[in-house]
């Protein structure tokens, strides 16, 4: 029987809503292993993954808050070609 690794949630793991959007902002990692991973959960279960990890879990949030500053909520859970090469 294989062992999964335990994942450690952040405190900074929230619900945020913004211009009448609502997301679950989770910032999580493996136990053992360096780097958050910064994921948002739209209302509809639909997840957006970034791809590149962050030294700390505070680091996930700020990249989270600066998304929303400079492109807006529905940008962040929804981006075009252009947002990802900029934000994810």
């Amino acid at each position: 029987m294989t062992d999964f690794p335990d994942i450690i949630r952040s405190p900074l793991s929230q619900t945020f809503t913004h211009d009448g959007l609502t997301v679950r902002v989770e910032i999580y990692k493996i136990e053992g292993t360096d780097g958050w991973t910064l994921e948002l959960i739209d209302e509809e279960g639909g997840s957006t993954v970034w791809q590149d990890s962050f030294a700390t879990d505070a680091d996930a949030f700020a990249e989270f808050t600066d998304g929303v500053e400079q492109l807006g909520l529905d940008r962040l859970i929804d981006p075009d070609d252009d947002d990802l090469a900029t934000v994810h």
